[in-house]
């Protein structure tokens, strides 16, 4: 679906930006540094770490902004926890999280190379054509000061950078009309998502509303799927569908990328590559994490 080979350029790095940044989701120095001021629950952590930017939000907020949570998990953990610590407070935690995450994944040496300090230049140049309106979890983490050491400022950056896209990318399932537990059924289906396994546990979804969504995928032509539901497969209209709702994605974040131009992107790819790779190879993420298996 994606001709323009800058539009497959910007997705080929943000898929290697993207996970840079959620490493620290699936570390337990995110627990640790959550829990030593008071939040224990792993779904109270993240929720509070995504949406502190935001400060003391309501539940509502952080169902809007995260579209594919069950508002009754949101709702059990928000806002309960600004009572228990508060956004600043998060905000510091988080950080102090990830800059253990990435000292353990990737070493020193690599936090202090030139390479590093190269990557956080070009991804915050490339955030300078981000845009604040209709993208609030963005908006809110841009508000965010940038960290003065380089792994943390390429880290800050990814993260504008994966929201930026993400908040477009929840426009698009919209005018899509996936709703939240069916744009999560039919990613699934592609055998690029994350595990049902690891949706419903994270995600505050229980099996059947996830087989409900699927079967109302499959009333649309869009999933085959076997008797259990646990073999799904797009149908072509599905694969065009999903085809078309990353293409409209990419349109709708091609302006980062086009401001670091051609030369920019290829080079912010090859060092985004290396460094995730090493975090990759040091277990940045659980092993089964990605799958179609239920």
């Amino acid at each position: 679906m994606t001709s323009d080979p800058r539009l497959r350029a910007a997705r080929h790095c943000h898929n290697v930006l993207n996970p840079f940044h959620s490493t620290h989701y699936f570390s337990p120095d995110l627990g640790k540094e959550l829990a030593a001021i008071g939040v224990t629950d792993p779904s109270a952590a993240y929720l509070a770490a995504r949406s502190a930017p935001m400060g003391a939000v309501c539940a509502g907020t952080v169902t809007a902004t995260f579209y594919n949570f069950n508002h009754k998990l949101v709702a059990r953990h928000v806002p309960a926890v600004w009572e228990t610590a508060s956004p600043q407070a998060v905000l510091a935690a988080r950080a102090r999280a990830v800059d253990a995450t990435l000292r353990r994944l990737l070493g020193e040496e690599a936090l202090a190379s030139p390479e590093m300090a190269e990557a956080a230049e070009l991804a915050l140049r490339a955030t300078e054509a981000c845009t604040r309106h209709a993208r609030p979890l963005y908006a809110a983490h841009a508000d965010v000061d940038v960290p003065e050491a380089p792994h943390m400022a390429y880290w800050h950056a990814t993260t504008l950078l994966r929201e930026h896209r993400g908040d477009g990318h929840i426009a698009v399932l919209i005018g899509a009309e996936l709703d939240p537990v069916e744009a999560l059924v039919s990613h699934v289906a592609t055998g690029k998502g994350m595990a049902p396994k690891w949706l419903l546990a994270t995600r505050g979804w229980d099996r059947s509303e996830y087989d409900a969504a699927a079967e109302r995928l499959r009333a649309r032509g869009l999933l085959t799927a076997d008797e259990e539901l646990t073999q799904l497969t797009l149908t072509e209209q599905g694969v065009a569908l999903r085809a078309e709702i990353e293409h409209r994605t990419d349109a709708l974040d091609r302006a980062p990328y086009e401001h670091l131009g051609e030369a920019g992107v290829a080079r912010l790819t090859e060092l985004a590559t290396k460094f995730v790779g090493a975090a990759l190879g040091n277990g940045a993420f659980p092993a089964d994490l990605i799958g179609k298996a239920a």
